[in-house]
This record gives C-alpha cells, sequence and structure tokens, in this order.
C-alpha cells in the first residue's frame, strides 16, 4: 500500500501522526509528509483511519 498527502490540502491538524505515527509525520512547515513508504501491512489499519479521519480528505491510500 502506498500513502500519498496532498501538501496543499493538509491544514497540520496533526490528527494523521497522532493516529499512525509509523506513517506519517508533520515536517518543518507542520504539512504532513509520508515517512513509510511502501507502508508496512502493520500499518495498514492505522493508515486508513488516518485516511479516513482526515478532515480535509488530503491523505489517500492506493494498493
Amino acid at each position: 500500500m502506498k500513502a500519498i498527502v496532498d501538501r496543499d490540502a493538509c491544514i497540520s491538524c496533526g490528527l494523521c501522526e497522532s493516529v499512525c505515527p509509523d506513517v506519517f509525520e508533520l515536517d518543518d512547515e507542520g504539512i504532513s509528509v509520508v515517512i513509510q513508504d511502501p507502508v508496512d501491512e502493520e500499518n495498514e489499519d492505522c493508515a486508513r483511519e488516518a485516511e479516513d479521519g482526515c478532515p480535509t480528505d488530503a491523505i489517500h491510500l492506493e494498493d
């Protein structure tokens, strides 16, 4: 699975990082970045939770 963050849509709320810290973190600008590519199988559930919970739909997952 591949995680993608739309940097223009990210509002720096930090939800993705708090839900799935092995996959997402906020960079120096406060924008979410993917730090695990591809997403390990053990982190797929939390990555989906981050995608579902993102208030601006900035996170997209591809199988």
